[in-house]
């Protein structure tokens, strides 16, 4: 699963590592583990960006979940390209079978570009139409929730099939689907 660190504020002087959640984010991120707690998508691991509104996005999530799993603070997460992100990703431990990275834009939504399979085929409408919002927008406090097959090492462009992306808006209007 991919989260983008819920909305945060932007405090005159404070450097961009250091920016905190806002109202909104700190609104928006208990919805998120909400999200997953009813989705049963409980992680084995966290990945998560050191980023003050990246680790706030998490803990108050986590809360929600009914679980605690290990959370690794990686500090490359953090202005990560692309590239680095999905690097991380593949050297994830392969008994770490639901994995849950907290991170940022544009690194976090392009990494979800990437990875989903564009296969319009084995898609309904709803799946068709999910894809073309992820595509879209990936807004703060959203999840992109991939489901792979094989190990992390394995990871490649069009490699994940889109099973969910739901935003804090969404889930808010909406019970949780998948």
């Amino acid at each position: 699963m991919l989260i983008r660190h819920a909305k945060s504020a932007w405090p005159a002087g404070v450097p961009d590592h250091d920016r905190p959640l806002g109202p909104r984010g700190r609104r928006d991120a208990p919805v998120t583990g909400r999200w997953l707690r009813l989705a049963s998508l409980l992680p084995d691991l966290v990945l998560c960006s050191t980023a003050c509104r990246a680790r706030e996005t998490w803990q108050l999530a986590e809360r929600e979940l009914a679980a605690d799993p290990p959370v690794r603070f990686e500090p490359d997460v953090y202005e990560a390209s692309p590239a680095r992100l999905l690097s991380l990703i593949r050297r994830l431990p392969a008994a770490a079978s639901t994995v849950v990275v907290v991170g940022h834009d544009p690194a976090i939504p392009q990494v979800a570009r990437t990875l989903i399979t564009n296969d319009t085929a084995t898609r309904g409408p709803a799946a068709t139409t999910t894809l073309h919002r992820l595509q879209e927008r990936f807004p703060t406090g959203a999840i992109a929730v991939l489901q792979v097959s094989g190990p992390w090492s394995a990871l490649a462009p069009a490699s994940a099939r889109l099973t969910a992306f739901v935003t804090p808006r969404l889930i808010q209007t909406d019970s949780p689907r998948r």
